[in-house]
């Protein structure tokens, strides 16, 4: 099997990667406009301005959109398929991509999910299941 392709952490990235490793996940949040957002950014993608804190996320949302992944482009994935990556909408707004755990057969628009923290080759990575 070959290796799962890690994240690269960088500065700007260590807050949500090190909080994932703790149990759970963090979100950046501007502190001039409230604005909520992932992946991590060193300025608000709403109103541009480079100040924002850390939050921490309550570790549920709702699935926005998901595909079903037939085949696999990258040989890591291969004995993963068929799986799911998910748009999800955390409780606090901002929305990232993840896989879904869990039958397929469940996802719908607006199925309430939990975060569930997985390790890859010690790794953690925050992934979803439904509520």
């Amino acid at each position: 099997m070959a290796d799962y392709p890690l994240p690269q952490v960088t500065e700007l990235t260590k807050p949500y990667w090190d909080a994932l490793d703790q149990g759970h996940m963090v979100f950046q949040r501007c502190n001039a406009c409230a604005n909520a957002w992932l992946p991590a950014r060193q300025e608000c993608p709403n109103c541009l301005k480079a100040d924002m804190r850390w939050e921490k996320a309550s570790g549920r949302g709702k699935v926005v959109s998901w595909v079903v992944y037939h085949s696999a482009y990258h040989d890591a994935f291969k004995d993963r398929l068929p799986y799911v990556v998910a748009l999800i909408e955390l409780d606090e707004g901002p929305r990232l991509m993840s896989n879904f755990l869990g039958a397929r057969e469940a996802l719908r628009g607006d199925l309430p999910v939990t975060l569930v923290i997985e390790r890859e080759q010690g790794f953690a990575l925050g992934k979803f299941k439904a509520a």
